[in-house]
């Protein structure tokens, strides 16, 4: 289930910003198509203005605030498959699955998301945090990743190059 994800970074020294954007617009569609149309947000593309308006900074703040949330969401995406594997893990040996870890973070991540008036991460990050279902939440987290890379494909591309350095060492 896992092994998608496991793609995002140990394959990045394969590829270049463009075609990392190229393929994330690809299997954005497909996903919101196909796994996710029930969240109606196929169509979705980031607009700064509205948070440049209702939050009163700059677009340059903002652009630079999005480039952050970025990299944090990148990152993240390292951690969401840490603590899904120990789920996967629970469920196998018929524990107790816990997913306090899980939805800590993805909340911590939902209110950047919303500060930013991102909507498309807003739903994906709230599924994370509602819902149980563990292929479902894979689904929805390799939506999210892809939608950060489409956001801003330079800056997912330099962070998981810099992950793939330090993983390295």
């Amino acid at each position: 289930m896992l092994e998608k994800l496991k793609y995002y970074i140990t394959n990045i020294h394969e590829t270049d910003p463009i075609t990392l954007s190229e393929q994330a617009e690809i299997l954005c569609h497909e996903l919101f198509v196909f796994e996710l149309s029930h969240l109606d947000i196929g169509n979705y593309a980031y607009d700064p203005t509205t948070a440049v308006e209702e939050l009163g900074l700059d677009k340059e703040l903002v652009e630079q605030l999005v480039e952050d949330y970025v990299e944090q969401v990148t990152k993240s995406v390292v951690q969401f498959e840490e603590y899904l594997k120990k789920l996967q893990d629970s469920k196998a040996h018929h524990q107790e699955l816990d997913y306090t870890l899980f939805r800590e973070l993805a909340h911590k991540n939902l209110g950047v998301a919303r500060n930013l008036r991102i909507h498309d991460a807003q739903v994906l990050l709230d599924e994370l945090m509602k819902k149980d279902d563990l292929d479902y939440l894979v689904t929805c987290l390799e939506a999210l990743k892809y939608c950060a890379i489409k956001l801003k494909p330079k800056r997912a591309y330099d962070t998981l190059r810099l992950m793939e350095v330090k993983s390295s060492l």
